[in-house]
């Protein structure tokens, strides 16, 4: 798992209208935080948001896949990848990012 710094710049500038996201890296990725708590994650230069039952099916709809922080290992992760063509529209990024946002705000 890695992600180039050209990457991380260009998420933080399609981020930039939906409000205030930071990147925090760890791991070879980055975690996206927003009021400090993370809502995505960036492996590999893709983007994954935070999904549950409420968006599941909107990421299986597009062809996306769970994230897989391990090829040899069968443990999936709650975040999905964003569909590039939603990373790249500045007008529906916010409300998948919001819907990601919302989900971890439930979590205690």
């Amino acid at each position: 798992m890695s992600v180039s710094n050209e990457f991380l710049e260009y998420v933080l500038d399609q981020f930039r209208e939906w409000g205030d996201v930071s990147l925090r890296k760890m791991f070879g990725g980055a975690g996206l935080f927003r009021e400090g708590k993370m809502f995505g994650l960036v492996a590999d230069d893709a983007v994954y948001l935070k999904v549950d039952d409420s968006n599941r099916e909107k990421y299986e709809a597009a062809g996306s896949a769970p994230f897989h922080p391990w090829e040899d290992q069968p443990m999936i992760m709650s975040y999905w990848e964003l569909p590039a063509d939603i990373l790249e529209d500045r007008d529906a990024l916010p409300e998948w990012a919001a819907e990601a946002f919302e989900i971890q705000l439930k979590k205690k």
